[in-house]
């Protein structure tokens, strides 16, 4: 995973032209992004944009970035309203989720944890982990760009059932473990 500490430039190809910036932080949390592919002197990332599963090349030789990797990998089967968390292969649980409604379904696909927020104010959920991830139905919701995330929810009648906007929708004990997992950590979401 990668960190910009300050704004960095993403380009199309290595030595090809600029097409975007990553900023060192997204939503207030510090930005991370999977590596995807490496040759020498440049990182191929996943890209927190649209259209879902944009990558983009960050140059290795300037300054201004962080590396780590995370053991941490998190499974959702959305057929099945599964959520599985991993940490260097060993489950750490599994459990039943809400995904999206026929008319507003969760994306499937690549992803990563992109942010961690914690409402000053809960409603629905004490914390809120948004996803590198976008709506292909909704443009704007709750006055962002679409963002899908994962986050607890109340009525745990909801578990195991197509009803949210494109969130998954998790009991509080797979939110807590969800909580620990460093940003940038990689989501797949399966059909």
């Amino acid at each position: 995973m990668l960190h910009p500490t300050a704004t960095q430039v993403v380009y199309a190809r290595p030595g090809g032209p600029p097409v975007a910036t990553l900023p060192a932080t997204e939503l207030g949390s510090p930005t991370w992004v999977p590596v995807v592919q490496s040759q020498p002197g440049w990182d191929r990332v996943l890209l927190p944009a649209r259209p879902n599963r944009s990558t983009g090349w960050l140059y290795l030789g300037g300054s201004g970035l962080q590396t780590a990797y995370s053991t941490y990998r998190v499974k959702i089967n959305l057929v099945a309203f599964r959520l599985t968390v991993l940490d260097a292969g060993r489950k750490l649980g599994t459990w039943t989720v809400a995904v999206g409604a026929r008319g507003t379904p969760t994306p499937a696909g690549r992803t990563f944890l992109l942010a961690s927020l914690a409402p000053r104010h809960p409603t629905y959920s004490p914390l809120i982990l948004p996803l590198g991830l976008h709506s292909n139905t909704l443009s704007t919701f709750g006055g962002g760009p679409g963002t899908v995330g994962l986050h607890g929810w109340p009525d745990p009648a909801v578990f195991g059932h197509a009803v949210s906007h494109g969130c998954v929708r998790v009991p509080m004990a797979a939110l807590r473990v969800l909580a620990r997992i460093p940003l940038g950590s990689p989501v797949l979401i399966a059909r």
